[in-house]
Formats: C-alpha cells, sequence, structure tokens
C-alpha cells in the first residue's frame, strides 16, 4: 500500500497562529467608533455567489445588500380600510403619495387598505424590478453560471416587487419581513387569482403568486446551528405552512406560535433566488475576507505537494476565483486525496468524467478545488479542511456540514441541499468530504 509511505497531513494539523487570526476575526464594523458610524440592522447575501455576482456587482444589482439605518424614517403601518367600490378606494389606489395595498376579490369588489407613514420603522424592498421603490434587485440564480449571460433565457419566478422589509429604528432593530412590496405608485396589487382572505379581526390578508418563504436555523447561526422548518409569510407578515405547490389557491395552516421576525442565519427564498439574512451582531462574529485570507496563506505557507507530480500546490488569489491556476489543488471526490492536475488514470469507458486516484484506487469526479470567499456563509472561523460535493467548493468543517443539511426550495415543490457558494446541487452521501494534503517530502 503506496499509502503508508507518504507524509499525509490534514489542513487541521497546520499550526495555525491564534493571535494572528485573531485580530483579523473581527469585521471592519468593530474597528470604526460606534458613534460614527451609521447603525447597521444586518446585510442580506443571495446564495450561489463567491463573493460577488459574475459580471462584477454594480448598483442596486450585487450579491450582497446592506441594510443601514436611513436618514430619515420611511416606514408604513396599515391605517384606514376601504370595502367596495367607494370613491375613497379609488381615491386611494388613484393617490401616488399614499401607500395602499388592494384586494380583489370580485369585479364588483375591491377592499382598500391604506397605510401611513411609521416614523419608528425603515423599509427595505426587494424584487426583480429595478424601478426605484425596489432596494435590492434580485435576478434568478442559475447554479454555477459564470457569466449573466448564462441566466438571460431563464423566464424569471421571481417577483418584480417580491418581498419587502421592515427594520425598527431603535434597539434591539428587529427585522420582519412580509411578502409583496409596492410599486412606484405605492400600491401593492393582489388580483383575483391571487389567495387571500379576512382575518378573524376583519382585516385582509393574502399570499404573493410564488410565495415568500422563510427558515428560521434552530440555535442561531452558529457551529451549533440546525435546519429550521421552511414556512411562508403573507403580505401582513403572518405565518403559514407551505402550501402543496408554490402558486397552488390553497393556503397553509396558519402557525400562531411563530412570527415573521428574521433573526441571523434566516433563508428568505423568493422563488428563483434564495436569499441569508445576517444580523450585523452576527456579522461581528463571521471571519473576515482577511481572515479567510490568512487562512489561504497558512495552506499555501505549509507547501502541500502533488503525490504524483511532486510539485507545490497553492490556492489562487481570492481574485482569481474563476480561472483554473496551474498550481491549484485538484481532488479526488470519493476519498479526498488532493493533488495537482494531471492527466493519469482517464477511465475511457466512463464518459472520461471519472477517474482512479493514484493513492488509492477509488474511481470518481475529479475537479479543481475554490475556496469559498464569501465569509457570510460561514458558520465557525475554523481551517478549510472539507469540501462540498462536487463543485469542489472548500471551507470549514463546520460550515460543510451546516449546508449540507439544508433543504434549499428548488423549482415550485422540490428541495435539497446545495452549496452556498455556487447553487450546485449536492452529491454523494455527505454531500462533502474531508480533504486530504500530502506535506512537502523534505
Amino acid at each position: 500500500n503506496n499509502e503508508q509511505s507518504v507524509p499525509q497531513l490534514l489542513i487541521r494539523d497546520l499550526k495555525f497562529e491564534k493571535k494572528s487570526l485573531a485580530k483579523l476575526m473581527f469585521s471592519p464594523d468593530q474597528e470604526n467608533h460606534p458613534s460614527k458610524a451609521p447603525v447597521k440592522y444586518g446585510e442580506l447575501i443571495v446564495l450561489g455567489y463567491n463573493g460577488s455576482l459574475p459580471n462584477g456587482d454594480r448598483g442596486r444589482r450585487k450579491s450582497r445588500f446592506a441594510l443601514f439605518k436611513r436618514p430619515k424614517a420611511n416606514g408604513v403601518k396599515p391605517s384606514t380600510v376601504h370595502i367596495a367600490c367607494t370613491p375613497q378606494a379609488a381615491k386611494a389606489i388613484s393617490n401616488k403619495d399614499q401607500h395602499s395595498i388592494s384586494y380583489t376579490l370580485s369585479r364588483a369588489q375591491t377592499v382598500v387598505v391604506e397605510y401611513t407613514h411609521d416614523s419608528n420603522t425603515d423599509m427595505f424592498q426587494i424584487g426583480r424590478s429595478t424601478e426605484s421603490p425596489i432596494d435590492f434587485v434580485v435576478t434568478d440564480t442559475v447554479p454555477g453560471s459564470q457569466s449573466n449571460s448564462d441566466t438571460q433565457s431563464v423566464q424569471s419566478t421571481i417577483s418584480r416587487f417580491a418581498c419587502r422589509i421592515i427594520c425598527e429604528r431603535n434597539p434591539p432593530y428587529t427585522a420582519r419581513i412580509y411578502a409583496a412590496g409596492f410599486d412606484s405608485s405605492k400600491n401593492i396589487f393582489l388580483g383575483e387569482k391571487a389567495a387571500k382572505w379576512k382575518t378573524s379581526d376583519g382585516q385582509m390578508d393574502g399570499l404573493t403568486t410564488n410565495g415568500v418563504l422563510v427558515m428560521h436555523p434552530r440555535n442561531g447561526f452558529t457551529e451549533d446551528s440546525k435546519p429550521g422548518v421552511w414556512r411562508e409569510i403573507s403580505v401582513c407578515g403572518n405565518v403559514f405552512s407551505l402550501r402543496e405547490t408554490r402558486s397552488a389557491q390553497q393556503r397553509g395552516k396558519m402557525v400562531e406560535n411563530e412570527t415573521n421576525q428574521l433573526q441571523d442565519g434566516s433563508l428568505i427564498d423568493l422563488c428563483g433566488a434564495t436569499l441569508l439574512w445576517r444580523t450585523a451582531e452576527g456579522l461581528s462574529r463571521t471571519p473576515t475576507v482577511k481572515h479567510l485570507e490568512a487562512l489561504r496563506q497558512e495552506i499555501n505557507a505549509a507547501r502541500p505537494q502533488c503525490p504524483v507530480g511532486f510539485n507545490t500546490l497553492a490556492f489562487p488569489s481570492m481574485k482569481r476565483k474563476d480561472v483554473v491556476d496551474e498550481k491549484q489543488p485538484w481532488v479526488y471526490l470519493n476519498c479526498g486525496h488532493v493533488h495537482g492536475y494531471h492527466n493519469w488514470g482517464n477511465k475511457e469507458e466512463r464518459d472520461g468524467k471519472d477517474r482512479e486516484c493514484p493513492m488509492c484506487r477509488s474511481v470518481g469526479p475529479y475537479v479543481p478545488l475554490w475556496l469559498g470567499c464569501e465569509a457570510g456563509f460561514y458558520v465557525d472561523a475554523g481551517p478549510p479542511t472539507h469540501a462540498f460535493s462536487p463543485c469542489g467548493h472548500v471551507c470549514s468543517e463546520k460550515t460543510t456540514a451546516y449546508w449540507s443539511q439544508i433543504p434549499l426550495p428548488h423549482g415550485t415543490h422540490t428541495f435539497h441541499a446545495a452549496c452556498p457558494f455556487c447553487a450546485h446541487q449536492l452529491a454523494g452521501e455527505q454531500g462533502y468530504i474531508r480533504l486530504i494534503f500530502q506535506g512537502p517530502l523534505d
């Protein structure tokens, strides 16, 4: 067995410089004087992007969006309810300065709920539309797509005005999510086909066509996190069990003891893209890009080698995260042995996809390894010892273990675990593998 004679190391055996890394652990927010910095409520990070959109972040279209306290409150809260086609109802709809939600019950009857200014909250809107009321423009995520041109041919299932998040302007800065956003005329229209109903206290509520789903993890977003249960959020922020399919007419059961309050690690699914909510406090405990860069340099400094070519391997810099480098580490996904790229062991009869590992003869996919650069997806600051399968994105063990358990909505009624860095559906028994590096022979 040629494995015994070769020195092997797992990354966790490297002696990480604890002190130097501890300095890098804290996010830049904490280094600033809190009095000067604007209050940050949290950040939304789109799953499937490793730090930025394929063609770069531009304006309101980017892979992550920070929600800051606004100079002036722009929140709204429900006030007057108008029933039927009265002049006030028509006026409320046409009044460009008044927010309102219209529930069309039939051709003869519409209920209009007027919303009034709320000086205690800030409102942020998310959707596919590029109109000015949308703060964060989100387009459909295509797994592993390298450029936006890959995504344009897909008919979008994300609503133009998908949802809104309302944040309290005073501590503890509670953030709540609601389905649907107000359009340029400050209206939300729920047409005849949308699921809607009268609540027990005489108010109206409803669901959007493809729905806004939310999952709050158990034990927060930490190394002890466990997946929660997916729920649907209504236009008024009530919580329901899922419909049979995304756009079914029949709503789920109301879940009385749960709320629409977001917590660190909550996932928001807009049917075409999934967003991770991180609170400002949660982000302050998360590794920074500097910390991940230090971990990358630590691995490279240990000079891992290819057991076949004996050449030194190195993870490319974070900026070169899409181009395969000649020193790039590759891994056999069935066993975890890390090599440099080589043509040895191709199995012709297996369409050239599967390869035989020279170390242990196990046969399986052979892929390049990429560092996970989006720090917001990490549940801890551990070293990058594991890789997702089949994409080869590398991060800490606890992070791979967490995401491999999360069933992410896919299409209109299925769920599957996916890599947070590229949105590829996970494969294999666990969905990830421990990496086995070989140390230098000297």
